[in-house]
């Protein structure tokens, strides 16, 4: 399971707050700590879907170990929110590539055509 840490705090005189430390421009907000925490997994779903229609990375999540000395994190609630299960789930595709061509990415890609064919994908959308 893949998740996302979100930091969520509460200033004098308004709603709960949250923000991701990994994904800057994802905030979202609650009245209560439960609210922030459901309305953060709307935000960061959002978010990644804004990400992956713009063509833009979507970055890998921070571990605990790796946030905790963050200045940015005093006085927030952590909390784990999770990536959808679908969100970066495969879908197999059928697609039309030349004898000759196939043969020249079997013999880089150790065997596996999918991970070569993402790859070379990711590179060229960069």
């Amino acid at each position: 399971m893949t998740y996302y840490v979100a930091y969520i705090r509460k200033e004098t005189d308004s709603d709960y707050g949250v923000e991701f430390p990994d994904l800057p421009g994802c905030v979202s907000a609650g009245r209560t700590l439960d609210e922030a925490r459901a309305m953060a997994a709307e935000a960061l779903a959002g978010h990644l879907a804004v990400l992956e229609t713009l063509g833009e990375p979507i970055p890998q999540p921070s571990s605990l170990e790796a946030l905790k000395d963050d200045p940015q994190q005093a006085g927030a609630v952590l909390v784990l929110i999770d990536l959808p299960q679908d969100f970066l789930k495969a879908e197999r595709v059928n697609v039309m590539i030349p004898r000759p061509l196939l043969g020249r990415i079997d013999a880089v890609s150790g065997g596996n055509r999918s991970r070569f064919l993402v790859e070379a994908a990711e590179a060229k959308l960069a």
